[in-house]
């Protein structure tokens, strides 16, 4: 942690306790600042410095903010590979500022043709064990390369060569190997055993390597290789697709040659809300990130914060993160398969009426509210922010979903799949990775896209803009509602980051803290409401925030000192 992060970490604990009322009331006395036309400068915050690293060489070769985002997803896919990767999938929340207008691209994964809805239950109905969440068998068809070569072709202005070229030579001369990488290994061992592509490269002597071990991952550098030269075609069509799917199937998967020449990007509307002057951008479904995001806000704008004490407010908050994931949970899923009430749940009327059953006193048992309960955690994604000097900006969050996905690798690609298909509802009322609770509007489907917690965020105001997003599973949502609250009132981007984290959703019904989230007294008085507390055994998260005042045109970018990497402004 560097010293500006060590200083915000001590004045965000301060600035936690301001009331909510006075982050909404300071919105209304900056409605005179001019507003800059563009940024002074560019800016990158990513996970990894050799992310970042991308992303600026890309920006020094005339590049656009697309540009770079392509440069640093597709660095992130082979400096963090227990994170995300090209075998896996990513949502781009894209402003264009010549137009002005805000995109959502979807590059989710989505299930096999073969795909069946009870693919993971066993004859008495009973899930299989692991069976969603180890495996090529619990890997959707991917869409992050789709989703570079998509950004490159539409929104770039160089060529997708130019800005895949530091990823390759990244997988060719090889990467450091640190804690975090090792961590996600040794939680991974048994791949080795199982499937020796994945060990060869990452278990080299048939060990976990040591800190500081050069890894090198030649397969991966030549399928980049196919991907930049031909584009689409070069992953989901020729050789790099016959791999896949030989590898897939020859280890008990389902992916076929149509299911990868079928992949299709989708763009979409992004949801939006304004809570007293703050517009929000968010992701719309197959993320549940910003409809959760935004109905949380709304029914917390209900309250008078200014006339309560810090427990109550937490209570409130906490309150309002369960109703939300209830609503996940009910009515969430991909669009193109289910009707999904987006303008009711975003609906400030709707979010009256959930704060009507809220109590001061007393916390709402999760079991009490109607709908669905149970039959009966995590960091493995990763998210950039990047701004250009003519104000075009991206909120990047990918993922493989568990730490180094399902474990498979297949055999000549180095591509790592991911283990989404367990995001999908396997059953009605089972818990899966995160224990997220779901119904029939997430279950599979062949072509179906699996519900998701990633949240790629703007938010805009007078003051200016913020660019958000974390990894961490189910969590996403309520980190970014933490952050974007203390940007409301007035935290820059390294306070955004270094907040302490709490959180609720829905099931199980268990508020899960930071060390420091919560103070003795805020324990006590959660308590004695009813809340039942558990202490995260580590902190969670890695938040990348960049921002931009209106008033001067300056930029910031923040990091989140959980991490290893640093915000860098040009």
């Amino acid at each position: 942690m560097n010293k500006s992060q060590q200083n915000a970490s001590i004045a965000v604990i301060q600035f936690m306790t301001k009331p909510l009322t006075s982050f909404l009331s300071i919105l209304f006395l900056v409605a005179s600042i001019a507003v800059a036309n563009s940024p002074d400068r560019a800016a990158i915050a990513s996970a990894h410095p050799m992310a970042t690293q991308a992303g600026q060489e890309i920006f020094e070769q005339g590049g656009n903010a697309f540009d770079a985002a392509v440069a640093i997803a597709a660095a992130l896919a082979v400096v963090e590979p227990q994170s995300s990767g090209l075998g896996g999938g990513a949502f781009f929340l894209l402003h264009v500022a010549e137009s002005g207008r805000q995109v959502f691209v979807d590059a989710r994964e989505v299930a096999p043709a073969a795909a069946t809805a009870d693919m993971y239950l066993q004859e008495n109905g009973d899930p299989i064990p692991r069976a969603s969440v180890i495996g090529p068998l619990a890997a959707g068809i991917p869409g992050q390369p789709a989703g570079l070569a998509h950004l490159a072709q539409k929104y770039g202005r160089l060529p997708l060569a130019e800005s895949l070229a530091p990823a390759i030579r990244y997988a060719e001369q090889g990467i450091v190997a640190n804690v975090r990488m090792l961590a996600g290994l040794r939680f991974r061992r048994k791949t080795y055993d199982r499937w020796p592509a994945f060990g060869k490269v990452f278990y080299p002597d048939g060990e976990i390597p040591e800190p500081g071990a050069v890894i090198k991952q030649p397969d991966l550098m030549n399928t980049l290789k196919r991907l930049a030269a031909d584009g689409f075609d070069g992953f989901y069509r020729g050789e790099t697709a016959r791999l896949l799917v030989d590898g897939s199937r020859a280890s008990g998967g389902i992916w076929s040659r149509d299911d990868l020449a079928g992949y299709r990007i989708v763009e979409r509307e992004p949801v939006a809300g304004e809570i007293n002057g703050v517009r929000i951008i968010s992701a719309p479904p197959p993320s549940s990130g910003g409809i959760t995001l935004i109905n949380m806000l709304n029914i917390l704008q209900g309250f008078d914060f200014a006339t309560m004490d810090s427990a109550t407010r937490k209570h409130l908050t906490i309150e309002a993160m369960r109703r939300a994931f209830r609503d996940r949970a009910e009515y969430l899923g991909d669009p193109d398969f289910v009707t999904v009430p987006v303008e009711r749940l975003v609906s400030p009327l709707y979010a009256a009426g959930q704060r009507a059953s809220i109590r001061l006193d007393k916390a709402t048992s999760s079991d009490a509210l109607p709908g669905i309960g149970p039959a009966g955690k995590g960091d493995q994604t990763t998210h950039f922010s990047v701004i250009d000097s003519e104000g075009n900006r991206v909120a990047g969050t990918m993922s493989i979903n568990l730490w180094y996905g399902s474990g498979f690798m297949a055999p000549g690609t180095g591509v790592i799949f991911n283990n989404e298909m367990d995001d999908f509802s396997i059953k009605p009322g089972v818990l899966n990775s995160y224990d997220l609770v779901g119904t029939a509007v997430n279950s599979i489907e062949p072509g179906k896209r699996p519900l998701s917690s990633m949240t790629p965020t703007f938010l805009e105001s007078d003051r200016g803009v913020a660019i958000l997003g974390t990894p961490g599973g189910s969590r996403i949502i309520t980190m970014v509602l933490q952050a974007a609250m203390a940007w409301m009132n007035g935290a820059d981007a390294n306070e955004m980051v270094s907040l302490k984290r709490f959180h609720h959703q829905f099931y199980p019904d268990v508020v899960v803290y930071e060390e420091g989230a919560l103070t003795a007294e805020e324990q006590q008085g959660l308590q004695q409401r009813g809340h039942q507390l558990k202490k995260s055994p580590r902190a969670y998260g890695n938040m990348n925030v960049v921002t931009w005042d209106a008033e001067s045109g300056k930029v910031d970018a923040a990091t989140d000192p959980r991490g290893i990497s640093e915000g860098r402004v040009y």
